[in-house]
């Protein structure tokens, strides 16, 4: 990768609503001197993105369109790293992850969609890989706190027994959380239940491929709800792309035992609640593959809108995971503020400037999870942000 590039990063989709919170905060943590742009189609709107900005170090302005490749390349090709806010992905992704791998471009993003990721793998994680880039997919509540924080508790783990993994390991992660999320990742959550047929031929797909680029033993536990009161009383399976990302930093770093399965779901807050909830998940999944129900659904909460700042300040989030390995076992949590917005925007954007600015990152390129791309990097990173890793919490 070059080094005469103008910008050390650049942030394209500001004009969002959560693009909008990675601009400010950015433009609150940047190192002074960084060269930073932001870039999307609309100049007018990115105009007054940066004239509300905090800070000294104003990001230049890029103009770049989704459905225009030859903007794309050129954006690509003016930064060491890209991050992307512009979803849903499966609709607007590809063409930008494409002129990342022609130009070896760093690039993150903030998806949740499953089929967009085995697309990915499928089709560019060998050729990033020849041209020298990471595309690091789910730098957002989908994934980063699950899958820094299994990372957080093998490393304790492995202290607690004894410096080394040597035998099977398990974790369970636990997620509880009060907020309410965004309208461009419930777009993403209903288009992805409206293609289940897909979804589950990308799977098997990036699943061949991924045993023969990691073949380690990797694989998850039987998906049950059941009451811990551990991890935080009634727990459901939570069918989400976490898991997924969890099993395949596992698959890739031999930190993880030479075995490893992981279970992963949602407190439920009691028995009943459970059952509803249930309940009513399998009637989203089916409502959403009906064409008109799905677009009425989607008018519930719009994309590119959020909650005002009071009521983010009032929302939170906790991951507990536990992990085993023989007869030693700890107990972690990854805790912090508004999961939808505010975390999400601090973690995307501490996955950007860690790619562009932290001095032997990333550790992996190809299509790879957060953890694959900066390891322990990036809990130092989210730790002097302000989220907490605790054990024996």
């Amino acid at each position: 990768m070059t080094a005469t590039r103008p910008y050390a990063l650049v942030l394209f989709g500001a004009t969002g609503f959560t693009g909008g919170l990675c601009a400010r905060y950015l433009a609150r943590k940047l190192p002074t001197g960084t060269a930073w742009a932001l870039a999307g189609r609309n100049r007018a709107k990115l105009e007054q993105v940066i004239a509300e900005l905090p800070g000294d170090n104003p990001p230049d302005l890029i103009e770049a369109d989704s459905n225009d490749p030859a903007s794309l390349t050129a954006l690509a090709a003016s930064t060491r790293a890209l991050a992307s806010t512009v979803g849903p992905y499966m609709q607007y992704g590809e063409p930008l992850v494409r002129a990342c791998v022609e130009q070896g471009t760093h690039y993150c993003d903030l998806t949740g969609e499953p089929e967009f990721v085995n697309t990915l793998l499928s089709r560019y994680h060998e050729a990033a890989q020849a041209s020298g880039c990471a595309l690091v997919n789910c730098c957002g509540f989908d994934s980063i706190p699950h899958d820094a924080g299994v990372l957080y508790a093998i490393r304790e783990l492995t202290r607690e027994h004894g410096g080394e993994l040597d035998g099977p390991v398990t974790a369970e992660g636990a997620v509880a959380f009060s907020a309410k999320f965004s309208g461009g990742t419930w777009r993403s959550a209903l288009e992805a239940f409206a293609r289940p047929g897909a979804n589950q031929r990308s799977q098997r797909d990036a699943q061949v491929r991924l045993k023969q680029w990691y073949p380690r033993k990797v694989g998850g536990l039987a998906p049950k709800p059941h009451k811990d009161d551990a991890l935080g009383g009634w727990l459901a399976p939570m069918p989400t792309i976490d898991p997924m990302v969890v099993m395949r930093s596992a698959r890739a770093l031999d930190d993880y035992g030479p075995e490893f399965r992981y279970g992963h779901y949602l407190v439920t807050g009691g028995l009943g609640k459970l059952i509803g909830g249930g309940a009513g998940v399998a009637g989203l999944v089916l409502a959403a593959q009906i064409g008109p129900l799905r677009r009425r659904l989607m008018k519930l909460n719009p994309a590119g809108q959020g909650p005002d700042e009071a009521t983010r300040a009032r929302s939170w989030f906790q991951v507990r995971v536990r992990a085993r390995c023989g007869d030693s076992e700890v107990l972690c949590r990854v805790s912090g503020g508004d999961p939808g917005y505010d975390e999400t925007a601090k973690m995307l954007s501490e996955t950007l400037m860690g790619l562009a600015l932290d001095e032997g990152y990333p550790r992996h390129t190809g299509v790879v999870t957060p953890v694959m791309a900066l390891g322990d990097r990036l809990i130092d990173r989210l730790e002097a942000a302000g989220m907490l890793f605790e054990r024996n919490a």
